[in-house]
């Protein structure tokens, strides 16, 4: 290793000329450190070579003292920077290194000498010893770093050790986090490293010492660069001498001589001009650089809150679900270059939705605001949204829904909740069949999959807009709430990580909302294969679809492909068709389960517009998930709009095409809000159920009189597990797992729904009336019991 100097030309004010010597300049002595540091100042020796005889110096972690943060004072002439004066043999210790989101945080031993820091690893093959003989001299800093000295106390010293990387400080910025007073970043130009101390007090001397060092190549300022040359003179002797020798007049002498003087004018004026733009083009740098380490140190705080929100949403179903989890080892091999820093797969056709959504280019133009139609609190629950200066009267829909008090809170568990190991069941029923295998209530929630059908439904009033925006004509605002109506659907599978009941055949479930302004119905039409009806009535609009899902079982994960349409219309006439992506959920065995939607999902009307929104799909390396993105095309194939956001978040959309226009801040700052995810829930559940979903199992007074012995609300063990009743959700969960194995067989002889009739055309089954009619009656004499009691017979047959 070499240390980096600056070089520069010093003139000699008494001699008028320059001086074709290189400089060399000396450092003031330092006072002596506080408290015993490491930090050295040896004015007796001024040689050239490093000075590596300082004794064993390992000192306690602590900060370096306040003369080492000083920049060193340049003046008078034979001056030489030593770096080694201030460092002694170098600076040492633990850092960790952030690698990437599969990795995490590394540790690593970092060494500071001769204006380079460099790491090693102290794990796996690779792995460095350090022990006192090989830090001697060093000041090392944190005491995690000096139990590793002294572990290896009387360990062998390695003859050559080779780093993993290097950080040349004259070329790299040095910048503390704003977020986190444990952690800091170094920016070389090309490539940047965070790194995290163990504590505040290790974080400020390895900052003092960064920065003492970084000194020692001190940038020149404004002034000096723009000082005049006032030292700087031409001769013109050795011209008036010549010209004599050839009997030139005195006359045409001092013309020649001012001729050279003004030529030189010339030329200076030009060098002055040339430095005010190398003046310029550098603080520019400078300022990039400074807002590239400010933006990437952002992102990174940014990404780590989500991805601690994330973990903390379903660390508890997490620790139940796995007896343990798989780690890495730290014998990874790891590369020097830009591998081992976090990367950026994404798309093109797909910019980073976070870099709009919290910059300052998104400001919304309006004052208006509009509550959700639906609440679920007393008080507190009202979501506000922008509205951008949307029309009045599309900013008043759903404002006259009636106000129905709803639940907030499942009711308290009854029982202590067991932990159940799923390999420990699945090793007790080896050689069994398994679909005759009882799962136990605990991979459940407490809601059926009827009731997740209406969860889809939740920001109904995105239709009530659309409905408004064709009554007014603007088919184009109709397209985008219904596209952002389907987006939404997804935003409550996030952190649901347990499976809904799966119905029995002929079940029902009915959702009378009038605060949301609809009515729906769904039916289990088909026991196998599993297929699920509904139908909804709203303001100006009616939904119907069935669904069906084709499981592809992959170890680790399983992906589910949903076969089915769904189908929306209003009033008017317009029609919009559209089926749902793909879903995966991964780490079934091990790890943290999570699901993740991806595809494309094409929304095709009857009229003037189409819609086709892609889905993107998660990777490990992902620092901004659950992207979507998506354009609306008319009937010749032209571009009017384009959606962006993201699946769990918020949706927005820009008047025009700017798929291609990546993050011009320029056309994001004209994009609107469509739809924004509502506030997680007052009183959480393990279950991660949202505010909406809490309401669904709920039986509000005089409701239980008016609902079939279908309806998934009088489930016995559904409502024993919302009540916390665990050992009696299981038994009858059994008990209903062995009716349930007789529907196949009521198919088999000819069962047929009671409220869908299969359409032989489009082979989609379609609402056929009657059941709110019969509701109103009170006329249930055709639907069985089917969660009553099963008789013996049935059972042995």
């Amino acid at each position: 290793m070499h240390p980096f100097c600056c070089i520069t030309t010093v003139s000699d004010p008494n001699s008028g000329k320059p001086s074709h010597s290189l400089p060399e300049f000396h450092m003031s002595p330092l006072p002596p450190a506080v408290g015993g540091g490491g930090v050295r100042s040896d004015s007796g020796n001024r040689s050239n070579n490093l000075n590596h005889n300082n004794g064993n110096n390992i000192t306690d972690h602590g900060r370096l003292t306040e003369s080492m943060s000083r920049p060193p004072s340049i003046c008078g002439d034979q001056r030489e920077v030593k770096i080694n004066d201030i460092v002694g043999n170098g600076i040492s210790g633990i850092l960790y290194k952030w690698v990437n989101y599969g990795k995490g945080w590394r540790p690593r031993w970092f060494v500071l000498q001769d204006g380079v820091l460099s790491y090693y690893k102290i794990h796996g093959p690779d792995k460095i010893i350090v022990n006192q003989e090989t830090e001697k001299g060093s000041k090392v800093i944190g005491e995690e770093s000096l139990r590793r000295i002294n572990r290896h106390r009387n360990g062998n010293s390695q003859l050559r050790r080779n780093p993993v990387g290097e950080v040349h400080l004259k070329v790299s910025s040095v910048r503390e986090s704003k977020s986190d007073d444990k952690r800091f970043s170094i920016f070389t130009g090309t490539k940047r490293m965070h790194l995290r101390a163990e504590t505040r007090e290790d974080r400020a001397a390895w900052m003092d010492a960064l920065q003492a060092v970084k000194d020692m190549f001190p940038r020149m300022s404004n002034s000096e660069l723009m000082a005049p040359l006032d030292n700087v003179t031409v001769s013109t002797e050795k011209l008036r001498q010549r010209l004599l020798e050839e009997g030139v007049s005195e006359a045409a002498i001092q013309d020649s001589e001012q001729i050279m003087r003004s030529e030189f004018a010339a030329l200076q004026n030009q060098i002055v001009l040339l430095k005010q733009k190398q003046l310029l083009l550098i603080d520019t740098l400078r300022h990039l650089e400074t807002e590239k380490v400010d933006l990437e140190n952002t992102l990174v705080d940014e990404s780590q809150r989500q991805l601690k929100e994330q973990g903390a949403s379903s660390r508890l179903r997490q620790d139940k679900y796995s007896e343990g989890s798989g780690s890495e080892s730290e014998d990874d091999n790891e590369r020097v270059d830009a591998a081992e820093e976090e990367t950026d797969d994404d798309d093109n056709t797909f910019f980073d939705t976070r870099d709009f959504l919290s910059s300052s280019s998104f400001k919304s133009t309006g004052s208006d605001f509009r509550i959700s139609s639906f609440s679920s609190d007393d008080d507190d629950f009202y979501a506000v949204e922008s509205e951008d200066g949307t029309d009045p009267s599309i900013i008043s829909v759903g404002k006259n829904y009636p106000h129905v008090k709803r639940r907030n809170k499942l009711p308290d568990p009854v029982e202590k909740e067991k932990g159940v190991s799923l390999w420990s069941m699945i090793k007790d029923n080896i050689g069994k069949d398994l679909t005759k295998v009882c799962l136990p209530v605990y991979f459940n929630e407490p809601l059926s999959s009827l009731q997740k059908c209406f969860e889809d439904l939740e920001y109904s009033y995105l239709l009530d807009r659309a409905h408004e925006w064709g009554k007014m004509g603007n088919s184009l605002m109709r397209i985008l709430n219904v596209a952002a109506f389907a987006v939404s659907g997804y935003a409550s599978t996030e952190g649901r990580t347990c499976k809904p009941f799966n119905p029995l055949l002929g079940e029902t479930y009915e959702a009378d909302y009038p605060d949301k302004g609809l009515r729906f119905f769904s039916e289990k039409v088909s026991h196998h294969p599993m297929i699920v009806a509904c139908h909804c009535e709203g303001t100006g609009w009616k939904f119907w679809a069935d669904s069906n899902l084709k499981s592809k079982f992959w170890g680790r994960s399983i992906q589910l492909d949903p076969i089915g349409a769904l189908t929306l219309e209003f009033d008017d006439g317009e029609t919009f068709q559209w089926s749902k992506v793909t879903t995966s959920i991964y780490n079934l065995i091990l790890g943290k389960l999570y699901c993740d939607h991806y595809g494309t999902m094409r929304i095709q009307g009857n009229r003037e517009y189409s819609c086709k929104l892609k889905f993107k799909e998660q990777s490990i390396i992902d620092r901004n998930p659950h992207q979507v993105q998506g354009i609306v095309q008319d009937r010749h194939g032209k571009t009017v709009a384009t959606l962006f956001g993201k699946w769990d978040e918020s949706m927005h959309y820009v008047i025009g095409d700017c798929s291609g226009k990546g993050k011009g801040n320029d056309t994001l700052s004209e994009s609107h809000l469509l739809w924004k995810q509502c506030r997680p829930p007052k009183f959480p559940t393990r279950y991660n159920l949202t505010r909406f979903a809490i309401t669904l199992n709920e039986l509000t007074p005089g409701l239980k009189e008016k609902l079939p012995p279908t309806d998934s609300r009088l489930r016995p063990d559904q409502r024993c597990l919302e009540n916390g009743e665990y050992e009696k959700a299981n038994s009858e969960k059994l008990r209903l797992e062995q009716r349930q194995r007789q529907s196949r067989k009521m198919q088999e002889r000819g069962w047929k729904p009671r409220w869908f009739v299969k359409d032989k055309g489009s082979d989609t089954y379609r609402y056929v009336g009657g059941y709110w009619e019969a509701r109103e009656k009170g006329n249930w004499d055709s639907c069985p019991d089917i969660f009553g009691q099963i008789s013996t017979d049935q059972i042995s047959d």
